[in-house]
């Protein structure tokens, strides 16, 4: 989720500003490479309605948008940095690196790291001179080029959310640059390909923020332009105690991924918003108040009304908590919207499954009355009363304790006069049954709360619901009249 609200903001900022949103897959850790990822990462954006004007499956002008597939030119670059002495070739194994940690750890710091201190006490070519340096090369010594960060200086940039950050040189290692088995690490390789695709704005998580005065020490050291900044912030707990994870969706029962994910490696199985029936308008508007807000009270906003609306310095430098219960409400938004025709058929292909034919016209008549009550279409099959025959507390356990419990002998007479209008009633639509109600209200003394429980009962089976006057309406003469005398006799049975 975190991952598709980075890939919106990209979106949004660069329609509002006319610009090209790009797609880059950064593969060149192959111990982390997950196999179906790329197409997975695809399927989400398509279905969020994320189409990138350039990428891996689109191409461009500036391609390939794979790292893998750009590898022969990295190193060429990592070259120039040692050549320009603002890096340098490394030897040291990973013995030699273990000693190096415990040496500084029992001089007492807590965080070891090789930079411009204990670089001068490794196996490098600062430290080897060039002819040995020069003879390991051509010898195949496994090696890997670390950046030489300079020594004493403060490393400052603007970013776009955060305002000015200063760093030191001295809380920046060394960092390897690229690595022993002839791949770039991503700090390379990421700027290398910024540089050369002419990329403008780099929006990217909060969790990359500690490597952003790396990335401009290389855009220093090459002497590039380099893009702006946004890290945008981190995604929350629903209680806001530290960032969102796959363990606290499972918890706490709801998807933390766009679509379905099995990891490969566990086998574990994640669901994601589509399959739980969301709208992925809903999602998208959504992720897009998670860390930002258009400054106004509108919350429900089409994709057209984010681009023109959207604003970098609108979002949150503090992390956005996660709400599922808004989540939620913004489904049901989007489910009002939906053509009433769009969701009549969805409502028919649903009861199809659950073994009820309907007409498509009274599919459409019972979707203006459930909609308002339904988060997900599925819900709209609470009222699959509408279109079945004879009582609803048939077989229904809950309603007839509910009954019991507000079944009064006074009231049969009320619903007894109240069958005999309905009978004589020319037509029956619900302004004639709620007038015709409140009558024998009136004649035989009763307040609404003492009968209309008993009569939502006898006629729907439950306590919630659309109005009884539309759904007895929909439901017709003859079997409003059929429940309504069911119920009784199932009443006066009890008596």
């Amino acid at each position: 989720m975190g991952g598709v609200r980075t890939a919106l903001y990209n979106y949004l900022f660069a329609r509002k500003h006319g610009g090209q949103f790009l797609l880059r897959i950064e593969d060149t850790d192959q111990a982390r490479f997950v196999p179906g990822a790329e197409d997975y990462i695809r399927e989400a954006l398509t279905w969020c309605g994320l189409q990138p004007d350039e990428g891996p499956w689109g191409g461009g002008s500036v391609g390939p948008y794979r790292q893998s597939e750009r590898k022969h030119l990295y190193r060429a670059y990592a070259e120039q940095l040692v050549e320009q002495d603002k890096a340098y070739y490394a030897f040291d194994t990973a013995e030699d690196l273990e000693a190096m940690r415990e040496r500084l750890k029992a001089a007492g710091s807590n965080a070891p790291a090789y930079n411009a201190i204990t670089r001068e006490h490794m196996k490098n070519s600062l430290v080897l001179g060039a002819a040995e340096t020069r003879e390991r090369l051509e010898r195949g010594d496994a090696h890997v080029i670390r950046l030489k960060v300079p020594r004493n200086e403060e490393v400052r940039f603007e970013d776009e959310v955060r305002g000015w950050v200063t760093v030191h040189s001295s809380h920046v290692d060394d960092k390897v640059l690229y690595k022993s088995d002839g791949m770039p690490t991503y700090h390379l390789a990421n700027i290398v390909d910024d540089h050369l695709m002419g990329i403008t704005h780099v929006i990217r998580g909060e969790e990359w923020l500690p490597s952003a005065p790396l990335h401009v020490l290389l855009y220093e050291a090459f002497g590039w332009e380099r893009p702006a900044f946004a890290h945008l912030p981190l995604i929350l707990k629903p209680d806001g105690n530290g960032k969102l994870s796959k363990r606290d969706g499972d918890r706490l029962g709801f998807p933390v991924f766009p679509l379905d994910w099995t990891d490969p490696t566990s086998g574990e199985r994640s669901t994601g918003y589509r399959e739980r029936g969301y709208y992925p308008e809903a999602f998208v508007n959504m992720l897009a108040l998670l860390g930002w807000n258009p400054g106004t009270d509108q919350e429900v906003m089409s994709l057209d009304e984010m681009v023109a609306q959207f604003d970098l310095g609108r979002v949150h430098k503090g992390g956005a908590r996660f709400d599922p219960e808004k989540t939620l409400w913004f489904n049901q938004q989007y489910l009002r919207k939906q053509p009433e025709a769009s969701l009549a058929g969805q409502l028919q292909h649903l009861l199809t499954g659950a073994g009820i034919t309907t007409s498509p016209e009274k599919a459409m008549a019972a979707v203006g009355l459930l909609k308002e009550r339904a988060t997900f279409p599925a819900d709209m099959l609470e009222g699959t009363y509408l279109f079945t025959k004879g009582s609803p507390l048939a077989d229904n356990e809950a309603g007839t304790a509910e009954l019991k419990k507000r079944w009064k002998p006074e009231v049969a007479p009320v619903i007894e006069a109240f069958i005999a209008k309905v009978e004589a009633l020319p037509a029956v639509e619900p302004p004639q049954l709620e007038e015709a109600f409140n009558q024998v209200l009136a004649e035989h003394g009763k307040k609404i709360g003492q009968v209309m429980p008993v009569y939502r009962l006898f006629v729907a089976g439950r306590m919630q619901g659309p109005g009884m006057f539309d759904v007895s309406a929909l439901i017709g003469r003859d079997e409003l009249v059929a429940r309504l005398k069911a119920g009784l006799k199932t009443c006066m049975e009890w008596a």
